[in-house]
């Protein structure tokens, strides 16, 4: 991509993203992702009913007197994007492609934290972890993330979200919330998204577009695998056919949902050429509620 197409696209992306940032999502963000550490704030004379376990010894022993710690709300986050930019995400039949939704919403969420003065990272993953970018704050950081996002060319087109969750649990040390913006084509990955989700807090954000939920009549045509490369003729005029696929992909879906739940992730589906506001808007009033 040209150096001016792409600024021009990054700044597109700026105004709109930004601007929904700070209209819409910003009490929502907020409340939904409140910060999950507690942090020392001072000492003061103990009162009745307050908790025993939070009497500060040292304090009370040396002014033969108790106290107790005060704790406030530890405010300032981490938000860490991990993104699939396997072949995947270059499909896309309603006005964009799952890449270009990806790239909105991860900047939606990018303005959304550093309004609310929380550091923002990504983690860009194919079968592997294709680049890792530190958690930063400010707005040139971000227009950053999102002209990588708009410009990045991965090595590998396959997946594999277990290998992105792995890594990210063993880099980032300090809790943190984590949204893992994929279209969960693949399914292996139960066991890293579990353990990811007892160390953070992880959020799934499924992408998809309408036409992978059924095969239109069309006839005798050639797919292709966007991920491994290989050619396949399909008679999509066969009803058997379209049945079978529209079976194999409610059964995904299913099985999808069911990882995310039992790893204990709150996860929202948005589609390529839909409004993203609604979904991205319930699932923070839910977790906010």
């Amino acid at each position: 991509m040209e150096t001016s197409e792409l600024l021009k696209k990054v700044r597109h992306i700026e105004i709109k993203t930004r601007g929904l940032s700070n209209q819409i999502f910003a009490g929502e963000y907020h409340s939904a992702f409140k910060g999950k550490g507690m942090t020392f704030s001072e000492v003061r004379e103990y009162q009745y009913g307050d908790a025993i376990r939070d009497v500060d010894w040292n304090v009370t022993a040396r002014f033969n007197h108790p106290f107790i710690k005060v704790f406030e709300e530890e405010r300032e986050l981490t938000v860490m994007l991990l993104i699939d930019v396997s072949g995947s995400r270059n499909f896309g039949t309603r006005s964009q492609y799952k890449s270009e939704l990806m790239t909105e919403i991860a900047a939606v969420l990018s303005f959304s934290a550093i309004n609310n003065n929380d550091k923002i990272g990504v983690i860009m993953f194919s079968n592997k972890v294709e680049k890792f970018i530190p958690p930063q704050k400010g707005r040139k950081h971000i227009l950053r993330i999102i002209q990588e996002l708009l410009d990045f060319e991965p090595t590998s087109q396959t997946t594999n979200i277990s290998a992105a969750l792995e890594f990210f649990t063993n880099a980032v040390k300090k809790r943190c919330i984590a949204f893992v913006i994929s279209d969960f084509i693949d399914t292996n990955f139960k066991d890293a998204l579990t353990i990811a989700s007892r160390k953070h807090d992880v959020v799934a954000l499924r992408l998809f577009d309408q036409r992978e939920t059924e095969m239109p009549n069309i006839g005798l045509v050639q797919m292709a695998d966007a991920e491994t490369g290989e050619n396949q003729w399909v008679d999509t005029s066969s009803r058997a056919v379209r049945e079978s696929y529209a079976n194999w992909w409610q059964n995904h879906t299913a099985e999808v949902e069911r990882t995310f739940k039992r790893s204990g992730v709150d996860y929202a589906s948005v589609a390529t050429g839909d409004d993203y506001i609604k979904p991205l808007m319930n699932l923070f009033k839910h977790r906010g509620a």
